[in-house]
């Protein structure tokens, strides 16, 4: 049996891009940082998203159906700590620039990528869910330095776009 510690020390070692995924509804605005994110397939356009049950922004990312995976660009650290802290919502949200695409839930406004989708489908494997996200909206910038994470560090990652 392989143990928990030996497993998580294990991954630490996989190369993770790192995003703050969001929702919004009645109970107000919600997001945490992943980094268990990964695309499904083109056709429909589909993301998977982990998330730990225990999470307490779990169940409205359930009950809103929507989220949006902001995928960070290596000035974004802050918002990354900020979005895996205790802080409360309402203080997480205090940084960065936030607007909306089609489904309303909050985009980064200067993320690499912003992935719009609906909540098709959460599937309970272990301590997390598994969200099947159909894809509705993507917003690009111009950034071309990433955030990535590996051996529990940060790290930069991309060239400079050729002038």
């Amino acid at each position: 049996m392989i143990e928990a510690t030996d497993f998580r020390n294990a991954m630490s070692l996989l190369t993770s891009a790192v995003s703050v995924v969001t929702t919004t509804g009645v109970s107000g605005r919600y997001g945490f940082t992943a980094s268990a994110v990964c695309s499904v397939t083109d056709t429909p356009p589909t993301l998977l998203v982990c998330m730990n049950r225990a999470s307490y922004s779990h169940a409205h990312f359930i009950e809103n159906k929507i989220l949006t995976v902001n995928v960070l660009g290596a000035h974004h650290q802050i918002i990354s700590n900020v979005f895996s802290s205790k802080l409360n919502s309402e203080e997480r949200f205090k940084h960065g620039v936030w607007t909306e695409l089609k489904t309303g839930s909050p985009v980064l406004k200067d993320a690499l990528v912003s992935f719009d989708c609906q909540l098709e489908q959460a599937q309970e494997v272990g301590t997390h869910d598994i969200f099947i996200c159909r894809i509705v909206a993507i917003q690009k910038t111009q950034q071309d330095h990433g955030l990535a994470y590996f051996n529990r560090a940060y790290h930069h990652v991309g060239q400079a776009a050729l002038a």
